[in-house]
């Protein structure tokens, strides 16, 4: 009996013997990885502190080798690389920061930043928009370089108003910044270039441009006019230039301006915005035909166009096509859901329509719209 539990013990702590070995055997790897993760982010932490930039680098490389998704790690070697100009190893490590921290509008930042000047131009606007709309704290600087950034991308793709209203807030600012004559005159010219893309024979007509568009903005009206008829003198047959000071010029003189817009499309037969301006300028005067003329012209050169089916449906409700009108209003609607305008043209449409329901649903919208506006 004896001889049985013994031996039954032995099998036991033969057993128990084996088992902690094992243990041991797979913890001593894992913890061995451990220290030495802890060892090279401690060291590349103190020769980062330490300005030892390459060195800090390195070990970062090394650290995250062992543990990839370690985020501090990845900010550091991005903003590392980023400072050292080194953007294509920057961006993949920012990419794979923001991946693990969606929230960190800086990373945002950089990775655009970097994305530009690999010029990656269409993900740059992404991201650096995307930063703008989760915030970059109270870092001044780098708010100025992505608005400045953001709004020579919004130029290249032919969002002209939008990089207008950003350039014009960064001149209002008041902060140092890249001199926006350039940008500005891009935009008012509506060419979809950057400024460092200007061909070296318009670079002359285009910071008049800004500088007009400066001066109108000041409200320094004598000066404005005095570079726009300088600017006509010296460039009367570039695109752009007859449909920049009709903007102006249908504010203050109309009927200037609507024939500044024509000669506009003279010069640049498919040129939509100006077609638009002479439909709400028309629109205005109760020339509906015209109206409608210049409006249909619009939608058919830009299909996806709202304010172009805009003008249209305004113009046909104001005549009395409600069908026809509100088609084209809710064709504006689909290509801009978030502008406020459309739904409340299409409320007073569907009332005067007699289509209840459908107003109701606008106005809810509406009233989503403006919470939403509220909030931000």
């Amino acid at each position: 009996m004896i001889g049985i539990v013994a031996s039954t013990l032995l099998a036991i702590t033969s057993s128990l013997a084996l088992q902690v070995s094992a243990a041991h055997s797979l913890s001593t790897p894992e913890a061995s990885h451990v220290a030495q993760f802890e060892q090279l982010a401690a060291a590349a932490a103190h020769a980062r502190e330490g300005s030892r930039d390459d060195a800090a680098i390195q070990m970062y490389q090394q650290a995250l080798a062992l543990k990839p998704d370690w985020d501090e790690g990845l900010w550091y070697l991005g903003t590392l690389l980023y400072e050292k100009d080194d953007y294509r190893e920057a961006r993949e490590a920012l990419r794979r920061f923001v991946a693990l921290d969606s929230k960190a509008g800086y990373g945002w930042a950089l990775l655009g930043v970097c994305e530009f000047q690999l010029h990656e131009y269409t993900r740059a606007l992404d991201h650096l928009q995307q930063s703008l709309v989760i915030g970059l704290g109270d870092n001044k600087q780098m708010a100025v370089k992505v608005y400045y950034l953001t709004a020579i991308l919004l130029t290249r793709s032919e969002q002209f108003d939008d990089s207008m209203s950003l350039l014009f807030s960064l001149a209002a600012s008041g902060d140092a910044t890249p001199p926006l004559a350039e940008p500005l005159g891009l935009a008012a010219l509506r060419m979809p270039f950057l400024p460092a893309e200007i061909p070296s024979d318009r670079r002359e007509m285009v910071r008049m441009a800004g500088a007009a568009a400066v001066a109108l903005k000041a409200q320094r009206y004598a000066e404005a006019e005095r570079l726009f008829s300088e600017l006509e003198a010296a460039d009367p047959d570039q695109p752009g230039v007859h449909f920049l000071i009709g903007a102006y010029l249908l504010g203050a003189r109309p009927d200037d301006g609507i024939k500044e817009m024509k000669r506009e499309i003279e010069i640049s037969p498919s040129h939509v915005p100006a077609r638009i301006r002479l439909a709400e300028e028309y629109l205005k005067r109760q020339n509906m035909d015209q109206a409608i003329f210049f409006a249909q012209e619009a939608t058919k050169l830009a299909p996806e166009d709202s304010l172009a089916h805009l003008a249209l449906g305004e113009a046909l409700v104001a005549k009395g096509d409600m069908a026809g009108g509100i088609l084209h209003l809710e064709a504006a609607r689909d290509h801009s859901p978030e502008t406020v305008r459309i739904h409340w043209d299409l409320v007073r449409a569907y009332i005067a329509a007699g289509r209840e329901q459908d107003a109701t649903r606008e106005k809810s919208e509406i009233e989503r719209l403006s919470n939403q506006n509220a909030a931000h």
